[in-house]
């Protein structure tokens, strides 16, 4: 089951912070958070995926075909032109696809843009910049009972979010970041179905969330996955900050993936720290 990542915006109100950076490439701990969401995916054995690029589309370009070569030490023979050595570098099993989805194009555009590219009748999505701890098996599970043609997951805000109103598992209103909130929103960690594309995702303008989602509820073909545990979006600095320090303090909730034998140093407290730098592999 494949994976699709939107990656495209820009990001304004975190560009203060990270000007030369995309969103996504921004850094938690030493690598991009959109490396953080691939990671967990991959965790539960996704790992094919397809990430919509606009904004900077060559700097997540430069990073994926690059990957191998950041990610450890090299030895680069200067006698053997093209000869590099890599000692001890991390690989990841996943396949990626860098489709470039237009610069100014809205979220429901970018996923009708990359319609070509998926291949089975299901596939997952999510937002390139929001971490979570939800069981993505039992998310799938949950989708395939309900029988309807999208599940989107539904979390606790922070604060300052759209809501969704849910009735006996089904999203029966869905308004994006109205005056008052009901304590449910969209928190991304999707599941689709083909047909969904070609129902709700008509033009290159549609907006998935004030669109597609919101005709999908009205048609009751949209679920409601509630998941009550972590969740947390970097659309700000201070949100950056929030994951930045669980991160360097060894309480991540997310970090599902080391090696019981690993675990136990990256849980050691670590002072917290500040990057700004281009991201690493």
């Amino acid at each position: 089951m494949q994976v699709v990542i939107l990656c495209g915006g820009q990001g304004v109100r975190i560009r203060d912070q990270f000007e030369a950076l995309p969103k996504p490439l921004i850094p938690v701990g030493p690598r991009p958070i959109v490396w953080h969401i691939m990671k967990y995916y991959a965790h539960f054995g996704f790992r094919e995926f397809i990430l919509c690029l606009g904004y900077r589309r060559q700097m997540f370009v430069d990073y994926f075909v690059h990957y191998r070569w950041q990610a450890g030490d090299i030895t680069v023979d200067l006698g053997r032109p093209g000869h590099v050595e890599c000692h001890g570098a991390a690989s990841e099993d996943w396949r990626v696809t860098l489709a470039d989805t237009g610069l100014h194009t809205p979220t429901g555009g970018r996923l009708r843009r990359i319609a070509a590219y998926v291949r089975g009748q299901t596939f997952l999505a999510t937002y390139g910049d929001g971490l979570a701890t939800v069981d993505l098996h039992e998310l799938i599970a949950f989708h395939q009972r309900q029988g309807r043609l999208a599940t989107v997951t539904a979390v606790h805000p922070g604060g300052r979010f759209g809501e969704m109103e849910i009735e006996a598992d089904r999203v029966v209103r869905f308004a994006e970041k109205p005056q008052t909130s009901a304590g449910w929103i969209n928190g991304g960690f999707f599941v689709f179905e083909r047909e969904f594309l070609a129902r709700y995702l008509d033009t290159d303008d549609c907006v998935l969330e004030a669109d597609a989602l919101t005709r999908c509820a009205r048609d009751g073909q949209l679920a409601a996955y509630r998941h009550e545990g972590f969740w947390q979006c970097m659309d700000t600095a201070r949100e950056h900050q929030l994951l930045e320090e669980l991160w360097q303090q060894g309480m991540a909730p997310w970090k599902i993936w080391l090696d019981p034998e690993d675990l136990a140093a990256w849980r050691t407290p670590r002072r917290t720290t500040r990057s700004t730098g281009a991201p690493k592999a």
